[in-house]
């Protein structure tokens, strides 16, 4: 559980890094180290990162981020040759059945 004050802190943070602001070196560590320990600070950093690189999103996007949702990797999205049926093409009868 953290305290108010570091929760806002933390928050600022997070919300200066999703607008693309400076952030000291200093301030990234504090915040990875809550970020490894609270499930909370890692969804509110991941979010950041997202809004940072996505930038300004509406629509289906922008739940999918509000959610919490998908990766903050940029080059980790959806390709649409990617199928099921062929990931499962070479599995075993009674995995493919089923």
């Amino acid at each position: 559980m953290i305290t108010t004050t570091t929760r806002l802190r933390l928050q600022n943070i997070c919300d200066r890094i999703a607008q693309g602001e400076l952030v000291s070196l200093t301030e990234r560590v504090y915040l990875q180290k809550f970020a490894e320990r609270d499930r909370s600070v890692l969804s509110w950093l991941n979010r950041a990162q997202r809004k940072q690189q996505q930038g300004a999103v509406t629509g289906l996007d922008k739940l999918l981020i509000d959610m919490d949702l998908g990766s903050c990797d940029p080059g980790d999205t959806h390709r649409r040759g990617d199928d099921l049926g062929e990931w499962f093409g070479n599995a075993d009868p009674w995995l493919r059945r089923d």
